[in-house]
């Protein structure tokens, strides 16, 4: 299984990004896919997911800014990211996990750093 995420980079508060998250080695369609992101100094939290189905959950500090899709044909997931915050400067990550109740213990990709800053 392989994670490889893109389109971090450097922003401005109020900014917007797109990160990438192209899959392999999964069976990209069957599996829910979530975003997670770790700051400096702190856990890892989850940021979103999306279901094989198409359903969505954002954590609180996020909801009505990010936005999380799937492209089965091309099995990547998305997260569009509006109105960036300086809080939002992280390392972020996806990982598969079950619909029902995900683990999100396949190995970690390297992620793509986020830096929200003036």
């Amino acid at each position: 299984v392989q994670f490889v995420e893109s389109g971090g980079g450097l922003v401005q508060p109020g900014g917007s990004l797109r990160l990438s998250c192209a899959t392999s080695g999964i069976a990209f369609k069957i599996y829910a896919m979530g975003w997670f992101r770790q700051a400096p100094g702190k856990q890892r939290e989850m940021v979103a997911f999306i279901t094989s189905g198409g359903l969505t959950n954002y954590v609180e500090s996020v909801k009505g800014r990010f936005t999380i899709s799937r492209d089965n044909e091309q099995n990547t997931v998305y997260l569009q990211m509006n109105s960036l915050k300086v809080e939002d400067t992280a390392v972020y990550f996806c990982n598969a996990g079950d619909n029902l109740r995900p683990r999100w213990d396949f190995p970690w990709g390297q992620g793509t750093q986020v830096t929200v800053s003036s």
